[in-house]
């Protein structure tokens, strides 16, 4: 599946940092960074639980 964040709904929280590290990541200037466009079998769960928990709905999973 591909993630796709809503840049203008981001409100930078980290909670999908928190989630899942090796996918999302506040820089320094508290700016989402998103380290990969797609879930592996290895970070599924963990990004579907960051897209859950984002207040802002900001980050969805799109099937391909």
């Amino acid at each position: 599946m591909k993630i796709k964040v809503d840049f203008d709904l981001c409100e930078s929280n980290g909670l999908c940092e928190a989630m899942a590290p090796d996918v999302f990541e506040l820089d320094d200037d508290d700016f989402l960074q998103l380290h990969a466009e797609h879930t592996t079998d290895d970070n599924i769960a963990s990004v579907k639980s960051a897209v859950a928990a984002c207040p802002r709905a900001a980050i969805t999973l799109v099937e391909e």
